[in-house]
Formats: C-alpha cells, sequence, structure tokens
C-alpha cells in the first residue's frame, strides 16, 4: 500500500516548465505533473510511429500501381500474340487442308475466364510460338528441298534410251548411260525441272549444247545435244524455264534430250523423277 502511494505521489510530482521569452516580458512557468510529460512523450512517439506507418503504406501503393501497369502492358503484348498465334493456326489449318504435299509447300508464303498466372500464361505463349516457329521452318525446308528436287520431264517426248548399260549407237560398244534420251522435234522447248543456278551453258565435244543447272541439296541437272542455249551461267532459273531449244548436236543420231540427274555427286535414273508432279 505504501508503495503504491510512493508511486502515485512520484507520478503526480508536479514539474515546473519555465518559458523564457527574448523580450523584456515576464517569463511563463507551467507546472504539470510528471504523468501528464509521460504521456505526451508517448503521443509524440505513437503519432510518429503513425505517420511512418502511412509514408511506408504510400510507397508500396505507388510500388504497385507501377506493378500493375507492367503486368497490363505485358497483358496487352500477350494479347497481341495470342492474336497472332490464332492467325498462325488459321494459315496451318488453310496449308493443311490441301490434298498433296506438292500442293502445300507450294503454296506457303516464306510469312478461360478467370485469374491468370501471368508468368504460366508466359511460357505457355513463348512455347507455342517456338512450336509455331520450328513449323514454319520445317516447312520452308521442305519447301526448298521439293523446289530443287527435279520433277517432271523437261520436254514433251518419247523416251527412247534407258539409264543404265547400252550398246552406244555411234560407237557401237556398250558403255554406261548416265541419263535417259527422250525424243523430240529439233527446236522443242527444253524445260528446267527444279529452281536453281546455271553452272554451265555451251559446247562440249561428245554433249553439244549443255546446260547444267545447280539446285540444291545434292541436286543437279543436265541437258545435252541442244541446237541452242538460252540462258547463262550464274543465271537463276525457276521449274518450268525453258533454257533451250533442243537439238542433235555433239555425237548424237537424231534430235532429242540427253537428260541426267546427279545427286550428292553422282548420276541417278531419271526415270523416278519423271513421274512426279
Amino acid at each position: 500500500m505504501n508503495r503504491a502511494r510512493m508511486f502515485l505521489k512520484r507520478i503526480l510530482t508536479p514539474v515546473t516548465i519555465l518559458l523564457v521569452p527574448h523580450s523584456r516580458t515576464r517569463s511563463v512557468s507551467i507546472r504539470v505533473p510528471v504523468l501528464a510529460v509521460a504521456a505526451s512523450v508517448c503521443l509524440f512517439l505513437i503519432g510518429t510511429a503513425f505517420v511512418v506507418a502511412v509514408s511506408v503504406r504510400t510507397v508500396e501503393y505507388h510500388r504497385m500501381q507501377a506493378r500493375l501497369s507492367h503486368v497490363s502492358v505485358q497483358f496487352l503484348e500477350m494479347k497481341g500474340t495470342m492474336l497472332s498465334l490464332q492467325q498462325a493456326e488459321k494459315d496451318f489449318r488453310k496449308l493443311f487442308s490441301l490434298k498433296s504435299k506438292s500442293a502445300v509447300l507450294e503454296s506457303v508464303d516464306p510469312g478461360d475466364t478467370g485469374s491468370l498466372d501471368m508468368e504460366v500464361l508466359r511460357k505457355q505463349i513463348e512455347a507455342a510460338m517456338q512450336s509455331v516457329s520450328e513449323i514454319r521452318g520445317y516447312i520452308a525446308e521442305q519447301k526448298d528441298i521439293h523446289l530443287a528436287t527435279p520433277v517432271g520431264w523437261p520436254v514433251t517426248g518419247k523416251l527412247s534410251s534407258p539409264y543404265g548399260y547400252r550398246n552406244h549407237p555411234v560407237h557401237e560398244e556398250k558403255k554406261f548411260h548416265t541419263g535417259v534420251d527422250i525424243t523430240v522435234p529439233s527446236g522443242s522447248e527444253v524445260k528446267a525441272t527444279a529452281n536453281g543456278i546455271v553452272s554451265f551453258a555451251g559446247w562440249t565435244e561428245n554433249s553439244g549444247i549443255v546446260v547444267v543447272a545447280e539446285h540444291g541439296h545434292g541436286f543437279s541437272t543436265a541437258y545435252a545435244h541442244n541446237r541452242k542455249a538460252l540462258v547463262r551461267v550464274g543465271q537463276r532459273i525457276a521449274r518450268g524455264e525453258v533454257i533451250a531449244m533442243s537439238g542433235s548436236t555433239g555425237v548424237s543420231t537424231g534430235p532429242h534430250v540427253h537428260y541426267e540427274i546427279w545427286r550428292n555427286g553422282r548420276p541417278t535414273d531419271p526415270v523416278g523423277f519423271l513421274a512426279r508432279r
């Protein structure tokens, strides 16, 4: 009991605060209990803490606004990406609705509601875009191979001499025939069977006027015994383009086109390519 009285006496003991002005006016003294001083100090500390907390929340609020703005921009970008994916899907559906591989390759132009987990969505979109990119790359590569592969006949005529060993019509000895002979009237249009670049166009002793084209992916073709070459070395040519006029130049028994296909540096039988479309 005595301790409680002593404690109350101490906290109620007045403290004199003296205010001394710089002018000649009288100083002012204020007597306040120790309890009031302690309460004022506590209130000051509480107010300071409140101001600091409000300031921190204000800074966090601005950060959240900036983050929301960033996420909104990302969402708009992803929305645009999704639209691109939808368009790509339509393009691929249109491509693969075609009946044949050749039609597909030749038609290529080398061009849920609720909460969203933005990071997961971004990864899914990146994976989808990578898949689309791989598909486009694959189709572009297959198109290049398709355009480089000899297709069809260089002239419209009759197959008169096949690929392989035969008795040479002039030298009268058995020799390996590295191409096929197609009998046609002199002056017929000789057409390239694949896209490529002319690597030779001129005269040879045995084959007369010859045109040779490199097509890439290991393919090259040769067209011999022509009357006239219509292309020059280094010229780009397309499948179906007229490159020469047929004739009977060189060692020949009559007007025809000697047609060869080389693959990876070796001659191959053109018959398997003549029937292709």
